[in-house]
């Protein structure tokens, strides 16, 4: 396919001018290699959102290229996201709409000090300037490549679908379509009638991966990076890095640089609570999982040979979608923006187990924490939109917002009479005629017994004994306390009047059995902080300094809080392209 509207030398120079202006256990300094078993100019950690488009753009830039991936298959967490790209700056797809946008327009609204959202967290407050200067004017070169290299969109018209942190002065959201792409959650392809108007993630890495293997890039699935390898006692440059595969280790050699694009920290529970002490264990519903994990792996490795992190404040921060309300429940997978859900026809259901159960109407269920306790109105959902009339660093942003802040998830991860770190399990109960409204099936593979995220039971005080077989009951669930909660809320049903939550006009009491416990624990949904990066995505460490022949891009970057794909795609673009350009 013919490359249109992509100059490389145009881009690769305005970031350089920008730049003026469970494996993870394993990641460690590696020793220098006595021999190489292979090698390449440039090495990529990461086959996802970031990985792929810096594998195609360095090896297009001259580099030779080798791909490394630990999982059987390419894609990371894009392969089974919601396809959503909100790329801006004037791209073709504004421009033919009417829409007016500029890389000026979305830099200052992506550092815009006066947006916050209802609960008073800001937005952008917390961006490193010259990352998101970077990011701002390599967009349209970034919508040009995409386009390019076989992506193909459900509309030409962007909108604010899944704009998460990316800015409010203009329309800026691209859909990918899946086209005749299994996908991964169902292992099938949607139907041809739909083909081009569904999106989804597949959508975006399939046709990347077709790029990349056209290209010339080496791609090696089941490689597991447990290392990089830095010369002089981590002092000097980093050459290469060490991989796990079938029982083997093997050395790979990174001329001009080494790639990571590893997705992230958000499955790794120790570092995921450097930035939040609260997410123990008990969260592990991470998204992206189980087709891929986000190990921190990249962000280990490249600690232990003298990176920094940096932008902590944008992952602590309880704005966004960080941590979000499971969407599914009675499952361990509950991610909220999985569309489809996962499905027996997968060929990774067997990880999953379960569909979840979307809940329709929380008249239907109640919320209890890990001693059985209400703890919030079930009918509350996510932060509510930010001001409609928005004006660039306006102090009417924050000033005309109205206070509403969304308690849920502080409510839900709080220590809730339990011991310990971390807020325990979130369980929705309900009964036998909830299930008939609903219109549920309670059984495999609609819901996981057999892990321990879905109990039944004829009686509260058996249900309850169920309860405290989950692995993540810190303590078990008294009793007395599950019956005394169902009885209560039974109580505001007959008084039209939740006196303690003020869920509205209360409707269906629990009483009739089987009683049934769902697991409906929040989920963290991506990592938004990570290594220190200048903004041509090269690794820096404590004092600034850049480490000589690292870059990372994606999840696994900090600095930059704006949710979702652009970020990885311009990323990835902007450090492929810088690691093509060394000379060494």
């Amino acid at each position: 396919m013919a490359k249109k509207n992509v100059d490389r030398r145009a881009f690769l120079k305005g970031a350089a001018l920008a730049a003026m202006a469970p494996a993870a256990q394993a990641a460690q300094a590696a020793p220098a290699a006595g021999h190489w078993d292979r090698e390449a100019d440039v090495v990529v950690v990461g086959s996802g959102a970031s990985g792929l488009p810096a594998s195609i753009i360095a090896k297009e830039n001259g580099a030779s290229v080798i791909l490394v991936e630990a999982n059987r298959d390419i894609g990371g967490h894009a392969a089974v996201c919601s396809g959503n790209i909100p790329l801006g700056g004037g791209t073709k797809a504004q421009k033919d709409a009417g829409i007016v946008d500029s890389p000026d327009i979305l830099f200052k609204d992506l550092t815009d000090w006066s947006v916050v959202e209802p609960n008073g967290a800001a937005d952008y407050r917390f961006n490193d300037r010259d990352i998101v200067r970077a990011f701002a004017d390599n967009n349209v070169f970034a919508y040009d490549f995409l386009v390019a290299h076989g992506l193909v969109f459900t509309s030409p018209v962007p909108n604010f679908l899944g704009m998460g942190a990316a800015g409010l002065s203009a329309p800026r959201a691209m859909h990918a379509a899946v086209m005749a792409w299994p996908q991964i959650q169902t292992g099938k392809a949607v139907a041809p009638a739909v083909q081009k108007t569904t999106a989804g993630g597949i959508g975006i890495v399939r046709p990347l991966e077709t790029a990349a293997r056209k290209a010339g890039v080496q791609i090696l699935l089941e490689h597991r990076m447990t290392g990089v390898i830095r010369e002089n006692n981590n002092t000097g440059r980093v050459v290469g890095i060490v991989v796990e595969t079938n029982g083997d280790r093997l050395n790979i050699r990174a001329r001009k640089g080494v790639i990571l694009c590893t997705g992230g920290h958000s499955g790794n529970v120790n570092f995921r609570r450097i930035f939040d002490p609260r997410l123990t264990e008990e969260y592990c519903g991470v998204a992206g999982e189980p087709y891929t994990f986000q190990d921190a792996s990249g962000e280990i490795a490249a600690m232990a040979v003298g990176a920094s992190l940096w932008g902590s404040a944008n992952q602590t921060g309880e704005f966004g979608i960080a941590i979000t309300r499971a969407g599914y429940i009675g499952c361990q997978y509950g991610y909220p923006s999985m569309s489809p859900t996962w499905q027996p026809t997968s060929e990774y259901f067997h990880l999953a187990r379960a569909t979840g159960l979307r809940v329709h109407d929380y008249q239907n269920a109640i919320h209890v924490n890990q001693v059985g306790l209400r703890f919030y109105n079930e009918m509350m959902t996510g932060f509510p939109g930010a001001r409609a009339k928005y004006e660039q660093e306006s102090w009417r942003n924050s000033a005309d917002m109205k206070w509403n802040p969304n308690d849920y998830l502080p409510a839900a991860m709080g220590l809730n009479g339990g011991t310990g770190n971390g807020g325990g399990p979130i369980w929705a109960i309900f009964d036998a005629e909830t299930m008939k409204r609903e219109n549920w099936t309670v059984e495999p593979p609609y819901v996981d017994r057999e892990a321990g995220f879905f109990f039944s039971g004829d009686t509260i005080a058996e249900l309850t004994a169920n309860i405290s077989k989950n692995k993540y009951q810190k303590n078990p669930m008294p009793a007395q306390a599950l019956a005394d909660t169902v009885a209560r809320y039974n109580s505001f049903v007959d008084a039209g009047k939740d006196a303690d939550f003020d869920k509205p006009s209360p409707k269906y009491k629990i009483q009739t059995p089987p009683f049934y416990a769902a697991w409906a624990t929040p989920v963290i949904h991506d990592s938004r902080a990570g290594l220190r990066v200048n903004a041509r995505n090269q690794v820096q460490d404590l004092n600034g300094e850049v480490i000589p022949g690292l870059y990372c891009a994606g999840e696994s970057a900090g600095g930059f809080s704006e949710h979702g794909i652009a970020r990885c795609v311009v990323g990835g673009l902007i450090a492929g392209s810088s690691a093509a350009a060394e000379e060494v």
